[in-house]
C-alpha cells in the first residue's frame, strides 16, 4: 500500500463511530443538505445537455430540479430555525455591498464584502 493510501486509512472516521454519534436533529441535517447536494447536480445536468450538448433546454426538468432545491431548501431551514425571508435580506445585503447596483468584474475580484 502507498504512504498515502496508509495516510488515509489511518485518518478517515469509521462510519460506526459517525452512525453511533449522530443525533436524530443531525441526520435531518445531512438528509436536507445531501438532497441539495444532489438535486443541484441534477440541474446542472440538464443545463450542460443544453449547453454543451445543444438539446432543447428542457424546461419541464429545470422546474422540477428546481421545486426539489426549495423542498430541501426549506427542509434544512426548518430544521435550523431559519426564515427564507432572513436568507434574502442578508444575501441582498452582501450581494449590495460587494456590487453596489451594477455587476462588475472589478468588484467580483475585490470583494468588498470580505474585508
Amino acid at each position: 500500500m502507498s504512504e498515502y493510501s496508509n495516510l488515509v486509512k489511518r485518518l478517515v472516521k469509521p462510519g460506526l463511530n459517525i452512525r453511533q454519534e449522530l443525533t436524530p436533529e443531525q441526520c435531518d441535517m445531512w438528509h436536507m443538505a445531501t438532497g441539495i447536494s444532489g438535486e443541484s447536480g441534477e440541474l446542472l445536468d440538464a443545463i450542460k445537455k443544453h449547453v454543451i450538448y445543444g438539446k432543447p433546454l428542457d424546461m419541464v426538468n429545470v422546474i422540477e430540479e428546481l421545486g426539489d432545491l426549495e423542498f430541501y431548501m426549506e427542509g434544512l431551514r426548518q430544521r435550523l430555525g431559519i426564515d427564507r425571508g432572513e436568507v434574502m435580506q442578508i444575501n441582498h445585503d452582501k450581494l449590495t455591498k460587494r456590487y453596489g447596483e451594477v455587476y462588475s468584474d472589478t468588484a467580483a475580484i475585490e470583494r468588498a464584502d470580505k474585508e
